[in-house]
């Protein structure tokens, strides 16, 4: 208990420094010395136009997204009782990618229509994938196969506009791939004001959580209301899911990477787990985006491709990892 009260004070100490470094480093310099006079003079000089107008969308959208991924796959694996699955892996973002698409092919490229339609998008492919899974019966190979098979088909309808409508490739190669350098408040505010409350929503059930995580039947028989509670979970997880989407594109392998992470710290309980998630999810991101400007200076490398080149070997793997410890139902 000692143990896991010490990770939440030494998590937000990490999060704090990866903030301060993600304002103050970036191809145009702002150094910490010059960060309180560039917060005072507002956008009157440069490093405070560099502050108010770059840096800190940026890192709120690194924190905001950072959290609400890694918070969305904890929850979608509960779910789904699947330790693999994730948003990008099964489905859950493309269908916010395919959303947002059809909003820039209307004309619509911020705002709340933006971030609702990515909600949306996001639901319907998270609530596709549970409905295949539990028609086969929620095995860990059906949620998979499954969330791919969803995930290549939205991905293939996306395309399919971007070339029949150019106007709604509008976010083009940055979007597909995931990235902050083109955030701005008009997308940022509306999906992070629901990201926000779908996180407050989420660390008041923690124990239904746990509950659910326990199996249908373990949970039925504690008087849970399973099928009301998985909606629940899983709009709730396509929200955090839908609106990250919306403004920072397809980035991947944040749900899968932190949760693994946070349990191997402080364990599988819901009250440990999300909110420290958040904390790594959110210092991850921006950590990695730092790391994805600073590389090649000034030259910017997609924060998303980062994600890959560290998520595609770790789900590699955790799928052998768990293959030989355990025989799939």
């Amino acid at each position: 208990m000692k143990h896991k009260n010490l990770l939440f004070p030494a998590a937000i100490v990490l999060l704090i420094g990866v903030i301060l470094l993600s304002l103050c480093l970036g191809a145009s310099g702002l150094t910490l010395s010059q960060l309180p006079q560039a917060i005072k003079s507002g956008i009157t000089t440069l490093p405070g136009r560099i502050f108010y107008l770059i840096r800190l969308p940026r890192t709120a959208a690194c924190v905001l997204a950072g959290s609400a991924l890694a918070v969305s796959g904890c929850v979608i694996q509960a779910v789904l009782s699947n330790p693999l699955a994730s948003p990008n892996i099964i489905g859950v973002n493309a269908g916010a990618g395919l959303a947002v698409t059809i909003c820039c092919a209307f004309g619509a490229i911020s705002g709340w229509v933006i971030a609702a339609g990515s909600f949306l998008g996001a639901l319907c492919a998270g609530m596709l994938v549970a409905l295949v899974a539990q028609k086969a019966g929620l095995s860990r190979t059906t949620v998979l196969l499954g969330g791919v098979a969803v995930n290549s088909f939205l991905n293939a309808l996306s395309e399919t506009i971007v070339n029949l409508v150019p106007n709604s490739g509008l976010l083009s190669s940055d979007f597909r791939v995931g990235g902050f350098s083109s955030v701005s408040y008009p997308r940022l505010i509306p999906a992070g004001i629901l990201i926000l409350l779908a996180l407050g929503v989420l660390m008041t059930l923690c124990h239904e959580l746990d509950i659910l995580s326990l199996g249908a039947e373990t949970a039925q028989g504690l008087g849970l209301p399973v099928k009301k509670m998985r909606m629940i979970f899983l709009g709730l997880a396509a929200l955090l899911s839908g609106a990250s989407v919306s403004f920072c594109g397809l980035l991947g392998f944040v749900g899968l990477l932190i949760p693994h992470a946070v349990r191997k710290l402080a364990g599988s309980e819901s009250r440990y787990l999300l909110p420290l998630s958040a904390i790594l999810g959110a210092a991850f991101v921006t950590g990695a985006d730092l790391a994805a400007r600073m590389i090649f200076v000034p030259y910017e490398l997609p924060v998303g491709i980062l994600m890959s080149l560290m998520g595609g070997p770790f789900f590699l793997w955790l799928v052998l990892h768990r293959k030989g410890g355990h025989r799939d139902d």
